[in-house]
């Protein structure tokens, strides 16, 4: 056989190999990775973007961008064209946008302390919580940080920040119970910071602080743990269960002067992404270079915060201090 050829040869697993002309090792291209589009979204001249906490893709593979600035909440196809934007005056803090099953948009507003519930154009439809209140009890939140909705309409809220617990109300925002509080322990949350449901009504809550993704059913039984693998930033769940988890690889406390008082990974010491499946198995693990502040590259994050695929498998990731959503082509 000549070496100066590419030869394909199929291997275990039925792996195709390939021979490189100018090399002596096969190099087989099985693992996914991305490119970053850096034409990605066609901002309009007069929208601005701040830190981007939240980023979903709904069904019909329209990227919703939930950012700190006004209006919060922008709307862009895959392709990067801006379809809408609105919100403004509405929002105190965004922290996290999923959008359900009848495309309503659901929005965790951290500075107000509420979860909103809005239609495609953006008119409430429901509040859950007390606007620019904040405290513990069945009408109050406290800095809520993320929500998922049930197919029969109920919404599991990650009450993050301030009360470290995960909440349950009907369809109709009606309180149906809590568990979780602040601590270490495996009964203990340390500011849960994301949450998505699986098709078999598991309930996946980013423990972040805990550096550990808890895995429960809906009365709040702790099913499993999945401890010490990354400080969990953002999760995202596919429609075949796969659990995308973003964040940084698991490090210590640190004092930055910048942020005295920030959680742990502020600032983070890498930026990973990481996909599983149902039971932990890891699937997939992809970094990318952690930017400096102020010289954000394209293809580079900036703390990190949440991630969301599209039907052919891109990646749409959103960074605080980068203030930037970015698409991830995938690449194989």
């Amino acid at each position: 056989m000549n070496r100066c050829l590419a030869v394909f040869a199929l291997v275990a697993f039925g792996s195709l190999v390939s021979f490189a002309a100018d090399s002596p090792y096969p190099r087989v291209n099985l693992a996914p990775h991305y490119e970053v589009d850096p034409s990605w979204p066609q901002r309009p001249a007069n929208l601005p973007c701040g830190a981007v906490p939240g980023i979903a893709v709904d069904r019909h593979d329209q990227v919703w961008v939930f950012t700190r600035t006004n209006p919060p909440v922008q709307v862009f196809t895959t392709g990067g064209r801006f379809v809408r934007a609105w919100g403004e005056g509405m929002v105190g803090m965004a922290h996290y946008i999923r959008i359900d099953r009848e495309d309503n948009v659901w929005l965790a507003d951290a500075g107000l302390h509420v979860i909103r519930k809005c239609t495609p154009e953006g008119q409430v439809l429901l509040t859950i919580g007390t606007p620019g209140q904040k405290g513990e009890g069945p009408k109050l939140l406290n800095m809520p940080t993320d929500m998922a909705i049930a197919p029969n309409g109920d919404v599991f809220v990650s009450d993050g920040y301030g009360n470290s617990r995960v909440a349950r109300f009907d369809r109709h925002g009606k309180f149906l119970g809590a568990w979780g509080t602040l601590g270490t322990g495996p009964t203990n949350f340390s500011i849960p910071h994301a949450v998505v449901l699986d098709s078999r009504g598991r309930l996946y809550v980013a423990d972040r602080n805990n550096v550990r993704v808890q895995v429960y059913n809906q009365r709040g039984r702790l099913l499993d743990s999945w401890r010490d693998v990354l400080v969990p930033w953002g999760l995202w769940i596919t429609d075949r269960d796969e659990i995308w988890a973003c964040g940084s690889s698991p490090m210590p406390w640190r004092t930055d002067p910048k942020y005295p008082t920030a959680p742990l990974g502020c600032p983070p010491k890498d930026q990973v992404f990481m996909k599983f499946n149902p039971g932990g198995r890891l699937l997939q693990l992809w970094a990318v270079p952690k930017a400096e502040d102020g010289r954000e590259q394209a293809g580079e994050c900036n703390w990190l915060h949440c991630l969301a695929p599209d039907a052919s498998g891109n990646l749409y990731t959103g960074d605080i201090i980068g203030q930037r959503a970015q698409k991830f082509v995938r690449q194989n």
